[in-house]
């Protein structure tokens, strides 16, 4: 197995898009569970950040009866390089969409409901309209289920974050993705400071804040280092740590696939920081075994 894992790790990149090491085996969808997410999510036309991105976790997730739930569409206006969502302007906004979510959750009677959206950088809300309509619709028909939210940077309009922290969810997350040197090849619509920033706004509001990034992109030590000293600084609760896995050719390349006990090393050094909870590992993605940090405060 070592001669396995020096060979991939020897790979091109390219190749190595379907040379994984051995420790990014994921499991297939399978089961009963599986098969009522699978139902639920077309018979309501409902996204999930699990297909449209690619997740690796679905099969295990889906499996376990739960899901990240897309709201606004699965048609993003930006092109992150890293990111396997469609791009391009979104054709119309379903207004249903708050209510078709909301009846998902309560029929699946999760615990902790995961929403995320793209991005609809076109709509003179960003989208926060819906957003605060899901959550609100969410909490009405499901009251005992906690709500975490993965949401877009909303172009420094601060009146639409704050229409989203006004309805008060459980958890707010904003993913830093990468480290700084890395944003305009990895997300070049976007803006390191503008994302701080918002992180900043929403802890400064009393929520508590969450927030992840890749590795494998090519950053050092150095900068993951001092990405979680940003994020410390304006007073993160929860971080993830995860792989990034090219989802098709035409996306970034891997630089490294970093090793599980590399892994290790960045939760210890995030708890080590200040972090209230750090989730480190492969395959962790922002939503992965998120209800696990609920409670820890």
């Amino acid at each position: 197995m070592d001669n396995d894992i020096k060979d991939t790790e020897k790979a091109p990149a390219r190749e190595r898009l379907y040379r994984k090491p051995p420790w990014l085996k994921v499991k297939l969808p399978v089961g009963e569970n599986y098969k009522k997410v699978r139902q639920l999510v077309d018979n309501y036309k409902l996204h999930t950040i699990c297909e449209s991105g690619n997740c690796p976790n679905m099969g295990e997730c889906w499996g376990a009866g739960t899901a990240t739930f897309m709201i606004l569409g699965n048609v993003c206006t930006r092109s992150c390089s890293f990111c396997a969502v469609a791009t391009g302007r979104p054709k119309t906004l379903d207004l249903d969409e708050p209510m078709r979510v909301a009846e998902a959750v309560r029929l699946m009677s999760v615990k902790h409901c995961v929403i995320t959206s793209v991005n609809r950088d076109e709509l003179k809300d960003k989208g926060s309209e819906v957003w605060a309509a899901t959550i609100r619709e969410v909490k009405k028909q499901s009251p005992d289920t906690t709500i975490e939210v993965l949401i877009p940077d909303f172009k420094s309009d601060w009146d639409a974050l704050q229409r989203v922290i006004d309805e008060g969810p459980d958890v707010i997350s904003h993913n830093m993705e990468t480290v700084k040197s890395l944003y305009r090849k990895v997300r070049p619509q976007a803006k390191y400071e503008r994302s701080l920033e918002q992180l900043m706004r929403t802890k400064a509001a009393g929520a508590r804040t969450k927030s992840g990034f890749m590795v494998g992109l090519g950053e050092t030590d150095e900068e993951i280092k001092e990405l979680m000293q940003d994020l410390h600084n304006v007073n993160l609760d929860v971080l993830t740590i995860g792989q990034y896995l090219q989802p098709t050719r035409l996306h970034i390349e891997i630089a490294d696939f970093i090793t599980p006990e590399k892994f290790i090393e960045y939760k210890e050094l995030g708890l080590q920081i200040g972090f209230d909870y750090v989730e480190s590992g492969a395959l962790v993605r922002s939503s992965y075994h998120s209800e696990r940090h609920i409670g820890k405060k």
